[in-house]
């Protein structure tokens, strides 16, 4: 084979690469905004409560967020190819549990199932990404393809989830990732190379098993206190063990040697400012946007498709802005770009929290593109922050951290917020009124944070080894930026 050959195969096997592990994180984050648009089908077919609601975004999320990172460290040590295909291979047979569930419990299941399966495929993604490409230019290219061509998936999501709802019904929109997932793991054995880090360190088994526990146990008697009781036997018993097993795990997390989570990385105050902030945006925009197509079929009574298409704003904001974000960090400084972000995205909130049922429509697109525009400022700064208060080696660890805060934060986001609609319902409010009042706390939360950021997201002294500059690789709920 002539040397041309070489390269131009070599160029084909990228593009395969490239395709693929796009197409996955597209399939992770189609499913983070499709869901929103049938909540209201899921509600009215499996006669669900909003508790019920909240435990179908939850369960995922959660999983999500707690093994994230040991998702990476998976990759790593058994093999990128392997641990991105089981990913696939699990959160597709998830995806076929989930559409055939008769029940909440059945769906509750299969959607931990795909929080599995997505923790293992994103991370394993991009690290098959960025072994493929060892230039930086190159790296940089792709990794920015893979970011904004996966994150079309979050503004796919309400239209594709309000068209499958409206035309065959809720488990249409996890039947879309069949073919998807058919697709991938047929590509994928066939042109995926191996690769993992013999280096690699060794699992946090106690760690990342203290970590679910403790925040499943804390999310339980979130969502659970208003049907229950906050005072009952179970609710009072779930934060109890919430409290002891996440101080276990910072014990433990602080006793061994290799951490899933190092506690040392929060001495650095630019490192603790923006994984506390990024809690906040993780809190405010999925907790704020579990009610967006609730609020346009139950308040202001429109069809599922209209809904889904009225939510459009938000995510399109977040899909264009994004991209710019951490440019603007990289001319202005984190503290302005994130500051600003967070005080639109509060403001956004506020305005949201004044519409009622009679409210038109032309008066609600911009509040919700005020709030996409307002968080997506803030991400990919914020990641930046955090990789830049550590040494260059743990840029992917700050990464990772940055984006389970945020997860986290979705997963009290949709909690506390649910919280607040049944707590002001409790008392005799109309779902309208409870859905203002969850606005308005998460707009004030935000306009708070914003004023934390503007006081402490200083310039902190980097981390021994620490250079300068690195680039984020967060997409649209996690976008690729420039973070100097």
């Amino acid at each position: 084979m002539t040397a041309s050959h070489a390269a131009a195969g070599g160029r084909t096997n990228r593009t395969v690469l490239l395709t693929v592990t796009c197409l996955g994180q597209f399939m992770v984050l189609l499913d983070n905004t499709i869901v929103g648009a049938a909540l209201p089908d899921m509600q009215h077919r499996l006669h669900l409560q909003l508790t019920g609601l909240q435990w179908v975004v939850d369960a995922y999320v959660l999983l999500v967020a707690m093994l994230l990172l040991s998702g990476g460290i998976f990759a790593d040590r058994f093999g990128r190819k392997r641990v991105y295909l089981t990913g696939v291979a699990v959160f597709t047979a998830a995806s076929v549990v989930c559409s055939l569930a008769p029940s909440l419990g059945w769906l509750i299941a299969g959607r931990v199932l795909q929080g599995i399966g997505a923790a293992a495929l994103s991370p394993a993604s991009l690290a098959l990404l960025t072994a493929a490409y060892p230039a930086p230019q190159e790296r940089v290219k792709a990794i920015g393809l893979w970011a904004g061509l996966s994150g079309v998936g979050l503004a796919a999501g309400p239209v594709a989830g309000g068209v499958l709802t409206e035309v065959f019904g809720w488990p249409a929109i996890f039947l879309v990732n069949v073919p998807i997932g058919a697709a991938l793991l047929l590509a994928g054995l066939r042109h995926l190379e191996e690769a993992r880090n013999p280096n690699a360190p060794a699992i946090d088994i106690p760690g990342t098993v203290l970590s679910v526990l403790g925040v499943g146990a804390l999310t339980y008697g979130l969502i659970e206190g208003g049907a229950r009781g906050w005072t009952s036997p179970a609710i009072l018993g779930s934060f109890t063990a919430a409290v002891l097993l996440l101080a276990a795990f910072v014990a433990v997390e602080a006793r061994r040697r290799a951490p899933m989570l190092p506690l040392r990385l929060f001495r650095e105050r630019l490192f603790t400012v923006s994984n506390a902030s990024m809690v906040v945006v993780g809190f405010a925009l999925t907790g704020s946007s579990f009610f967006f197509s609730q609020f346009f079929v139950y308040v202001q009574g429109s069809s599922i498709l209209r809904a889904g298409l009225q939510t459009l704003p938000t995510t399109l904001a977040m899909v264009l802005v994004s991209p710019y974000a951490g440019r603007l960090a990289a001319r202005h400084g984190f503290r302005v770009v994130v500051t600003a972000g967070l005080a639109l995205g509060g403001l956004g909130l506020l305005a949201l929290g004044t519409v009622h049922a009679g409210t038109g429509y032309g008066n609600v697109w911009w509040r919700l593109a005020v709030v996409g525009v307002g968080f997506a400022l803030t991400m990919s700064p914020l990641t930046g922050a955090a990789i830049q208060a550590v040494s260059p080696q743990e840029g992917g660890l700050a990464s990772g951290i940055s984006s389970t805060t945020r997860q986290i934060g979705a997963v009290l986001g949709v909690a506390v917020l649910g919280a607040v609609v049944r707590a002001r319902q409790s008392g005799g409010a109309s779902f309208g009124a409870g859905l203002d009042s969850a606005f308005l706390a998460a707009g004030a939360i935000t306009l708070v944070t914003a004023l934390f950021t503007g006081l402490w997201l200083t310039r902190s002294k980097p981390a021994e080894g620490a250079a300068a500059p690195v680039r984020s690789t967060e997409t649209p709920k996690t976008t690729t930026a420039d973070s100097r």
